[in-house]
């Protein structure tokens, strides 16, 4: 057998350990299919499966395993040699967050960050997949949860509501219909977990429908069939609140519904002696602050925890 390529071994080490091949390729910066076929270029060198290949991901067969245990340790090792290579300024901050909350909540915020802090060198990466911060040069992260994440420290920003939303053209079709029975209007499934509608049912009442008019696996597929006037979506107010603002989306009835998850600001012990960290984290704060001061939601609008 001829010589492997480390890439192929790097490669196969992220799809063992992300479960799921698109979380591997978008880290890989390859696409879904290209890194499938490395997969089984690599199971053809070696002639063994390594992969069982299911509908909610990968897992590893007992050869897989053996492959990871004498392998995955070896590229931590070069991981973790190179890092301190790695030039670090103290004003460069880089940070991780889900593509929603970067485009919704902290792009309209970072003028004013800029303007208090000039120094400051903010590099965002966008992406859905959880950093691994002991793997990844990231200092920082904004979460979606529930604040536990084992060996971080996490710092609440703020809840999260929902509410359904539907854009005007909707609106104008639907004419007089009653915005508090939603059994009136065509309404968009939501993927479960979270499956937002369930507990809206559940707290305000009402008939949940015998179909969706259209069903989504991810939320952003949710929020873009909203704004193209298809059915009422279950939105959530931090993604949302700017498409409100805008007149783009609208809340039908003025109900919402408090989840137990909320934001965090995330980051490795390593991260607090970093002062863009530093920075970065009470401008953040007080935004976050002043965010939640400004919420239009009034407490009777609203229901206890679930």
């Amino acid at each position: 057998m001829s010589k492997l390529s480390l890439d192929l071994l790097q490669q196969f080490v992220l799809v063992a350990r992300h479960g799921k091949l698109s979380r591997a390729a978008e880290q890989a910066h390859l696409t879904v299919s290209a890194l499938s076929h490395q997969m089984r270029q690599l199971e053809e060198r070696l002639g063994r499966r390594l992969l069982e290949r299911g509908p909610r991901g990968v897992s590893l067969t007992a050869e897989g395993c053996r492959l990871l245990d004498a392998v995955g340790g070896h590229f931590d090792g070069i991981e973790h040699a190179l890092s301190r290579y790695r030039e670090r300024h103290h004003d460069a901050l880089t940070l991780s967050a889900h593509a929603g909350v970067v485009s919704s909540w902290l792009v309209p915020r970072l003028p004013r960050l800029v303007a208090a802090h000039p120094e400051l060198e903010l590099n965002l990466q966008s992406s859905s997949t959880l950093v691994q911060f002991d793997r990844e040069p990231v200092d920082a992260a904004v979460r979606y949860g529930r604040g536990e994440w084992p060996g971080l420290r996490s710092e609440r920003l703020f809840g999260e509501w929902v509410a359904p939303v539907a854009a005007p053209a909707l609106l104008a079709r639907m004419g007089d219909a009653d915005p508090h029975d939603l059994a009136q209007w065509p309404l968009l499934g939501d993927p479960d977990p979270p499956n937002f509608w369930r507990s809206w049912f559940e707290h305000f009442g009402g008939t949940p429908p015998r179909r969706y008019v259209a069903n989504f696996d991810n939320l952003e597929a949710v929020r873009h069939a909203a704004l193209e006037g298809l059915g009422v979506a279950m939105g959530r107010m931090v993604m949302s609140r700017s498409l409100i603002d805008a007149g783009r989306l609208v809340v039908l009835g003025e109900r919402y519904l408090p989840v137990s998850h909320a934001y965090w600001l995330v980051y490795p012990p390593r991260s607090e002696q970093h002062r863009g960290l530093q920075v970065f984290r009470e401008w953040l704060l007080a935004e976050a602050d002043d965010y939640r001061r400004q919420l239009p939601m009034k407490a009777h609008e609203t229901v206890p925890e679930a």
